[in-house]
């Protein structure tokens, strides 16, 4: 989800046989289409324009959904260019976050996974506490403290065993 200029894709391609990349940006489709090919993974990539999961089926399953959301925190009216929407998370940071969260159980493989990048600007313990709320457990995997004012976060999540 948000592939952005496709290096994620390009690296799930290298270990998996298939990979669905998706972004609401045509410009980063493009972008990542073209990075694909330049780094041979064109073939095992599928690119699919796309807000969340909007262009799946609702049965459409899932082993591994990674999401670099945009998480920071962002005035309604800031900027409504195509660039902005890679970063800008509405008020507090979670208007995307929170989608994703409540629509990708239902997405999910039970012995699947979920991987999301974000700010600790967006509210990390929200982001727990709604896992945890549509029945995911999560835990946090890596941090890394950015220059300044911000630590972004990869939170791990997978369904509960029944």
């Amino acid at each position: 989800m948000g592939t952005g200029c496709g290096i994620l894709s390009i690296l799930a391609a290298k270990k998996t046989s298939e990979v669905v990349a998706t972004d609401v940006n045509p410009y980063a489709i493009h972008l990542a289409r073209e990075n694909a090919l330049l780094n041979d993974a064109h073939g095992k990539v599928a690119f699919v324009r796309a807000d969340l999961f909007t262009a799946f089926d609702k049965m459409a399953m899932f082993d591994v959904v990674l999401f670099n959301a945009p998480y920071l925190p962002s005035e309604k009216n800031e900027d409504q260019s195509w660039l902005a929407s890679a970063w800008a998370g509405g008020s507090a940071g979670r208007d995307l976050i929170d989608s994703f969260l409540s629509e990708v159980p239902r997405h999910l493989k039970r012995t699947g996974r979920v991987f999301l990048m974000q700010s600790n600007l967006a509210g990390l313990d929200e982001t727990l506490a709604r896992f945890e709320y549509y029945g995911l457990k999560s835990s946090v995997v890596a941090r890394c403290q950015v220059p300044f004012f911000e630590t972004i976060t990869l939170v791990r999540a997978e369904l509960y065993n029944i």
